[in-house]
């Protein structure tokens, strides 16, 4: 089964609200048109007490992204075999990014799209490399690199739009 790890932790102190309460419903209505087992949203500076699905606090979200991809990867159901992870302030996610990062996931542990040779999300990771996870997040890891040029990237809204 795929999961899904939405990272909805940080502070928000660039955009000066909490963004993921304006942003987070956009991914997550792009990620029910994926077809995944399973999504955890993970909370740490906000509550995200209204969320439609599962949601986990991270007590040490500050100590940075991955401490968070962790409490989500750790939430994840034992049958759960790769986990696609984005980013809360991605509402751009395009659901054919994902379905083409997996469909490469027999070839890597670690994936990630590319747009115009950026790399950026959605990120799949296989359960065999959940438990070396580093604080700095999938940053610190080497993807195979997924072509998505012709697709639009998530966006990562920092600022207020408009």
């Amino acid at each position: 089964m795929i999961g899904a790890v939405v990272l909805a932790a940080g502070a928000s102190t660039r955009y000066g609200r909490p963004k993921q309460w304006e942003l987070l419903p956009a991914v997550l209505e792009r990620l029910d048109l994926c077809g995944l087992g399973e999504i955890v949203v993970v909370e740490g500076a906000h509550s995200l007490a209204d969320s439609p699905v599962r949601v986990v606090h991270c007590a040490d979200w500050a100590r940075g992204p991955g401490a968070s991809l962790r409490c989500g990867l750790a939430a994840l159901g034992n049958s759960v075999t790769h986990a696609v992870v984005v980013l809360a302030d991605g509402p751009e996610l395009d659901p054919r990014a994902v379905a083409r990062v997996l469909e490469h996931r027999g070839g890597a542990e670690v994936l990630a799209a590319s747009y115009d040779g950026t790399r950026n999300h959605p990120v799949v990771l296989a359960r065999s490399v959940w438990a070396t996870i580093p604080d700095q997040g999938t940053r610190a890891l080497d993807p195979l690199l997924v072509d998505c040029r012709d697709l639009d990237p998530p966006g990562d809204v920092d600022v207020p739009r408009g």
